[in-house]
Order: structure tokens, then sequence, then C-alpha cells
């Protein structure tokens, strides 16, 4: 490059000029792009022109800038390609506002482009010339010549290199077409990919495929055209406040793949997109700001970058389409625009797939109602009245109408047979939750290794001969009432449970990790004495406490003796239509005899008796096989009635002779030898209420 120039006044020069000329042409020829153009350029232009420095600035007319594309020196230079100046800052904005050459004989008295002539100097440059590239088409910028030297280029080197510049004119101008073609055809096949790729999300969407399956193949369509290495959809559960994750694709884990995991909102970048409704992309630097234990597993799977992009349907968002790439920077404005177009269509399937499996559910519920619902009328039981005019029961059916309007726990204590299982029926008919299921457990009917899974429900294959997926008892009252009868049975390493979805309204189903959410009202029945049991260690007591919020206790049939003929009655004209019969009299001395036992099996055992009095009695009068009662001697009750009289009693005799005091070293209980809560409990049992004055 430090070749001296050869005059252009003699033959020779000319010749020279005219040989330079054609090599021009044929570096045009053989080059494509301007890098390689100009290199050409700076060797065969040495031998007739001095320059340390050659180089091509364009315009830009996005941003109305002058930028530097191309610079060959022979020097070392710190200027780097992609410099930008404004017009009026750079020699080259100046050639190509004005179309005409500009030439610095000593840069030493340059005033002018005060951004680019310090640095100039700094590279020992004294002098340069700038030549506009013009076609016939547009203007294109200017092509510079610097020199170490002064007053190197003079008119005949400008006329030389004006045509120099017009041919580099036309091959900058093919080449920034060519460029532009490829660009464009790379646009078109990027937007082809893309239109091809919600044409497939769409089709995805209106297959009948599981929720898993459409995110699975939504997945696989995104990583075709943005090349991810990880793609999942993260769901908001309203329930819980958290997001459900589901990992759709993750073809190269480095760790073990965890589908179905939660996350928090706050703390993740899928939280971050859900609550703003806006894309959140982001480095591997920005996980800074995230919870640890996620930018620890981003950095494990060595994730660089990655994309989060909000579900919306109708205006409600439902959670957030996130992708990954192992790549830095790998998702452009314009991937950040294609995934929302992506995650616009997914939300909608997201919603229909979520609108599917509810209606689903609610669908599989209703048929488990009306199995069980026709399980109830084929015991062909009437529950909606409730005979008797008794003191003792109206004391009880007003306490049962007092909680029915709540949703406290009740907890019905009494003797088998007492109707309790009639009380929690018409607690449920006078509460708001009428309209929906009652349904009833007996949990000393169902074997102990069952009852959980009869209780929550069970996953398929969670234990030998779970060969499908099961709601339980629990998921079926939702929303209604469920009666827990003979509750005093539930085995001790199952109230645990049952303590947890009385006080959380949360469990999950046997062999599942999901929770369960329920809104339960629940109704318990007893005829154990719980407080006893739990002072044996057969019964927790905080369970007890949770049960025992509003207890009622359901009196005998012998302490309300002068309900027995209404029901007598009752039941005789219902087995009497039942069997398509007419029983118009029942004998006073049968009736008076059916007062007087003491009915130690109480109203269950009067309808069994009653009966069978109907299918004995051949005409309309009611034959009593009053024998099989074996009424005692009179004056010798039963030893189990005399028992409980006598105990009654004697705890009525207690209270009154200590005013009514239970607690205390100088109360009932303490007489009595027992303590406060056992004898609380006893009284409920028997009925004993302080008088009131």
């Amino acid at each position: 490059m430090g070749d001296q120039p050869i005059s252009c006044d003699t033959t020779e020069s000319l010749g020279l000029q005219c040989q330079a000329l054609l090599e021009v042409s044929e570096s045009i020829a053989e080059h494509r792009d301007l890098a390689g153009l100009f290199h050409d350029l700076a060797e065969r232009l040495h031998r007739l022109v001095s320059f340390e420095f050659l180089s091509l600035v364009l315009y830009d007319p996005v941003r109305k800038v002058m930028r530097l594309h191309v610079l060959e020196s022979s020097v070392p230079t710190t200027i780097q390609p992609g410099n930008e100046l404004p017009v009026a800052e750079s020699p080259g904005g100046w050639a190509w506002e004005t179309q005409q050459p500009l030439v610095v004989n000593d840069l030493e008295e340059e005033a002018r482009f005060p951004q680019i002539v310090p640095v100039l100097r700094q590279h020992g440059v004294k002098s340069f010339c700038v030549l506009p590239l013009t076609t016939a088409q547009r203007r294109l910028g200017a092509m510079a010549f610097g020199s170490t030297e002064t007053c190197v280029y003079d008119d005949d080197q400008l006329r030389f290199l004006g045509q120099v510049a017009r041919q580099v004119a036309v091959a900058v101008d093919n080449v920034l077409n060519y460029q532009d073609a490829q660009a464009y055809q790379r646009q078109l096949a990027r937007e082809r990919d893309r239109l091809r790729l919600l044409l497939e999300v769409n089709n995805t969407m209106v297959s009948n495929l599981e929720p898993r399956q459409l995110f699975e193949a939504i997945s696989a369509c995104v990583r075709r055209v943005l090349s991810s290495d990880y793609t999942s959809v993260a769901l908001y559960e309203k329930e819980t406040g958290l997001m459900r994750l589901w990992v759709t694709d993750f073809p190269q884990s480095r760790g073990p793949v965890q589908p179905e995991m939660v996350l928090p909102v706050e703390g993740t970048p899928a939280g971050r997109a859900f609550s703003t409704r806006r894309p959140v992309v982001l480095e591997r630097a920005d996980l800074a700001g995230f919870s640890q234990d996620l930018a620890r597993r981003a950095v494990a799977e060595g994730f660089e970058s990655g994309c989060c992009v909000p579900l919306i349907a109708h205006d409600h968002a439902l959670g957030s389409l996130n992708v990954a790439s192992r790549r830095p920077h790998a998702f452009s404005d314009d991937d950040v625009e294609l995934l929302v177009q992506v995650a616009n269509q997914v939300a909608i399937a997201v919603e229909n797939a979520l609108a599917y499996r509810q209606i689903a559910e609610l669908k599989e519920k209703l048929a488990e109602e009306k199995l069980y619902l026709e399980d109830e009328i084929r015991t062909e039981h009437n529950f909606e009245e409730i005979i008797g005019e008794s003191a003792a029961l109206k004391r009880v059916l007003n306490q049962a109408e007092t909680v029915a309007s709540t949703d406290s726990t009740v907890l019905v204590q009494g003797e088998t047979g007492t109707g309790k299982e009639v009380l929690a029926r018409a607690m449920h008919n006078l509460s708001p939750r009428r309209e929906r299921t009652f349904v009833k457990v007996n949990c000393a009917a169902i074997p102990s290794g069952l009852l959980e899974s009869e209780l929550f429900g069970h996953e398929k294959g969670a234990f030998t001969g779970a060969i499908a997926q099961k709601i339980g008892r629990f998921e079926l009252a939702h929303q209604g009432t469920l009666f827990l009868d003979e509750v005093g049975d539930i085995p001790l390493e199952l109230q645990p449970k049952l303590l947890r979805v009385l006080q959380e309204h949360e469990f999950e189903r046997v062999g599942g990790t999901r929770t369960q959410r329920v809104d339960v009202r629940v109704v318990a029945a007893t005829n154990r004495d719980l407080a006893e049991m739990v002072e044996e260690k057969q019964f927790r007591s905080d369970l007890f406490y949770r049960l025992n919020v509003f207890p009622i206790v359901a009196p005998p049939l012998r302490e309300r003796r002068e309900d027995i003929p209404a029901l007598v009655r009752y039941f005789a004209n219902k087995y009497a239509r039942r069997m398509n019969k007419r029983i118009e009299t029942i004998p006073s001395e049968t009736m008076e005899t059916l007062v007087q036992w003491n009915w130690p099996g109480n109203v269950r055992e009067l309808e069994n008796i009653i009966e069978r009095a109907v299918i004995l009695s051949p005409g309309p009068v009611l034959r009593v096989p009053v024998a099989q009662l074996k009424l005692p001697v009179e004056g010798a009750p039963s030893h189990a009635v005399t028992m409980e009289a006598a105990q009654r009693q004697h705890i009525l005799r207690t209270l009154e002779e200590t005013g009514w005091t239970i607690g205390g070293p100088r109360g009932a209980a303490a007489r009595l030898g027992m303590k406060r809560t056992t004898l609380q409990s006893r009284m409920q049992k028997f009925g004993i209420t302080r008088p009131t004055a």
C-alpha cells in the first residue's frame, strides 16, 4: 500500500487507468459481498492511488444516519464497521447529500466534522477524499480514501476515482438488491413457516385431544419454528393461588422432569407474565431477580434465554405459555409477537379444555349422584315426615331447626334406632344446601381398609383392584351434606385425614398427590360415648371437639311414649298401602301394650313389629304379635332400663344438690367421681338440661 501514484499525464498512465477500470469491472463481476469486493478493490487500486484506508459508508433511511459498512486498512485501527454518524457530522454524509466529491488535503486545517476528524488524526490520516455512490435509481452513500500524507488527491485522480465510484455504485446497488432479495425470501419463508405454525395450532385446537396431548402437539409445532429447547403451559389455580406447570416438551433434560409441578405467582417469569398480562423476555442474567430454585434449575439445564407469554381468553387470564433455549438472545421481537399469536390460540384451546374437563367432571358427578339417589329411592324410605308431638321430640327438633341454616358441624348422639339419620336429613332439607346432594356413609359397615377410599376416593392403580379413578363421598357431597353414621367406628389412623378435611376442606385421593378442595357440611352420628372413647385413647380428642360443635341427643322411644300411638298408626297405614291391605282398627289393649313396652330397639324396632303385624293381619284389625314383645313382669323393668334410669336419676339428684354446678372441687363431676367432660356427655345422652327459672 506504499506504492507511489503514477502521473496521469502520460500515455502509460492512461493505459494503467483503463486497465484498472477493467480490473474493477472484473472484481465487481466476481464478488457478491461488499467486504470481499472492497478487499479486492484495495489490492487493484494501490498501483494508481495512494491510500491506507478505503471505506464504504451507506445511508440508513430508517435511522437517517450514515453507517460504516466496510473498512480496508493497511495499518492497525480501532474503527469498527457498524459505527454510525448523523448525516451532517459525516464526510460521507456531506458527499451523499451534495452529490459532490469532498477532498481534504490537510486534515490539520479541517474544522468540520468534529466527531470523526479527531479519530482520523489519531490513526495518522492527513488527507482524504470522499466520492458519492449514486445510481440511476437511488443515492447509496459514499466511498472514501484516506492517506497518511497531505495533498495526495489532485483533479486527475478525482476524475479517475469518480469513474471507479460509478462502477462501484452499480456493484453496491446490485449487492444490496441481492441482499434485499435474499432477506425478502427469508422473510417470506419465515412468514410462511409462521403462518403454517398458526394453521397447525388451529388444526390441533379443533382435534379431540386430551389436554396433555393437546399441549404436546402445540409444543412440537412451536419447536419446529422457534427451535426452542423447552416448552410448557402454566395454568393458574384459583383454589390454591398457585400455577400448575405442565411440562410438555423437554427433550434434552439434564435432570428428572416433574410434570404438573406447582409454581408461585410471585417470583417466577410465568407468574409475572400471568399477573401483568405482558410477555416476559429474559436472559440468563435476569434469573437473579426470580426464585432461586427456578434460577438454579434453569442454570443446571443450561438455559440462556426464555420467554413467557400470557394466555388470555375473553379478557380472562388463564396462565402462560413458556419457552426457553440454550442459545442466548434466542427470542427476537418477531418471535415474541409470534408467540403472542400462538398463545391467543392456545388460550382458547385451554379454556375449551378446562370447560370440557369441568363438564366431564360435572357429568361424572351427576352420574354418581344419580346412581346414589336411585339407590336411596330404592330403599323407599320417606324422610320428609317426623312423627310425634312429645316435649322431648320438640326440643330436639327445635335444636335441629336452629342449627340447620348454618354450615356448622353437628354431632347427633343417641341409641340405635332413634332416628339419627332422619334428623340429619331434616337439617339438610331445612338448610341452604337442600338443592344439593345428601350423602350418607355408614362408617361401621365398610371395612377399615376400604373406608379411606370410600370417603376420599382413589386414583387409578392406587392399589390392587383400582382399575379406574373413583371419586369419594366427600367429593360427591360437594356443596351438599355428608352424613357420617357410626362415626365412632372410624379407625384411629384415618381420623387425622378426616380432621383435616373438616378444618381445611381439602384432602388427597388415595394414591394421588393433587389436593382436592370441597365445600361440605358434615353431620355425624353415633350411639357410642365419644367422650369416654377419648379418655380411653380410642378416639382423637381434637376430632371429637371438631365434631362436637353442636351436639344433639336423639331421645329414645321410651322417653317419648306419648308419640307411640301416632307412630303405630303411621307405620300401619304405610305398610298397608304397600301390601294393598286395609287396616282400620287397632285394638286399645294392643295399643296400651305397645305404649308400655320399653322398646330397646326404639323406633326401628317399632316399625319392624308393625310391618310384621300388617303381614299377619287377615282383615281390617291390626293383629300385633304381642307375645313376641316378652313384656317384663309389672314392677320389675328390664335390667338395662333399670340401670340407665338409676344412673339418670343419680346424676339429676347430684346436680340438684350442687346447685347445677358441674366443675370444681365441690361440683357434681367431683362428687360422681368422673371428669367434667364425661358428665357433660352423660347429660347430653340422657337429655338432662338445667331447668329455666
